[in-house]
């Protein structure tokens, strides 16, 4: 086991681990540590605490001490530069004419690297981009390009549900997400009611994609012939979440529909499983393969 704390440097960023050393951090404290990118200045949300040797990506820097006042101050100082080294990108990437959104600009705590994040359609030569923002600030330069999710996290906004989006709130990482948990959800397949504000699949289909996967595998599938308590039927509808099925009644007196909770019918012949795109309109499915990249 090693004694860890885990550091946050982004609101929903990702949490990295560090060794306290002989320091006891509380969540909220501000530490100062050593990572690949330089000295950068972070905020503890996982206290001291023990974890297993495989779960630490080795080798294990240490946390350089908490942050004090001074460091902070610096902190604040550099989120001044960051807004106006945002201001020169944009003119130099004006003046280069380059095809370009720049997102965000990063200053490392000791300002040995200035980041540039930015989107863009396709590859970008920004080679003489940065010869000329390394002449102003006189330091490395690093210019990122990042996908749409990456962008929407950073910018932060809000989602349909009218709450802030999930991935620049609480979400450290982004999950796969796709059609087939929206078909298995029985959502809308309509790409705009079922894609966020960057584009692609929202994150929340994946939430409760366990229980949806668990529920299935004890339901009844539509078109399943079943023994109910009052004789043999054909499924004709699935609640899945209410656990109840709708059930078409073979009689002499004609058909009769009804209801039972799942547990209540036994599986004679199972529906064939169907594609999940069987029934998708191609151009449909065109737009929504799209949403998942």
């Amino acid at each position: 086991m090693v004694n860890v704390v885990g550091v946050r440097f982004r609101t929903a960023g990702k949490i990295y681990y560090f060794d306290p050393c002989e320091f006891i951090f509380e969540k909220g404290d501000m530490v100062i540590v050593e990572t690949a990118r330089g000295i950068e200045c972070g905020e503890v949300v996982v206290a001291n605490h023990e974890v297993k040797d495989e779960d630490v990506v080795a080798p294990l820097k240490n946390v350089i001490r908490k942050a004090d006042e001074e460091d902070l101050k610096h902190v604040q100082e550099n989120h001044t530069k960051e807004k106006d080294a945002f201001a020169i990108c944009l003119e130099k990437i004006k003046k280069h004419g380059l095809e370009m959104k720049l997102i965000d600009v990063e200053y490392t705590f000791d300002n040995n690297k200035i980041l540039f994040y930015f989107t863009a359609d396709g590859r970008v030569d920004f080679r003489e981009l940065v010869k000329d923002l390394a002449s102003v600030f006189r330091t490395r330069i690093e210019l990122r390009q990042i996908g749409v999710r990456d962008e929407a996290k950073m910018m932060g906004a809000i989602g349909a549900c009218g709450r802030p989006l999930c991935c620049s709130t609480h979400l450290a990482e982004f999950h796969p997400v796709s059609i087939k948990m929206a078909k298995e959800q029985n959502l809308s397949l309509n790409p705009t009611k079922i894609s966020g504000t960057c584009g692609r699949l929202m994150c929340c289909l994946k939430y409760e994609q366990d229980t949806y996967e668990y529920l299935l595998k004890k339901t009844p599938k539509v078109d399943a012939v079943v023994q109910t308590p009052d004789g043999q039927g054909t499924i004709v509808q699935v609640n899945l979440l209410r656990q109840k099925v709708k059930v078409k009644l073979d009689s002499e007196q004609g058909t009769d529909i009804n209801e039972y909770a799942v547990e209540e019918v036994r599986v004679v012949k199972d529906a064939d499983r169907r594609s999940d795109r069987a029934d998708i309109d191609e151009k449909v499915l065109a737009e929504l393969k799209e949403l998942e990249d």
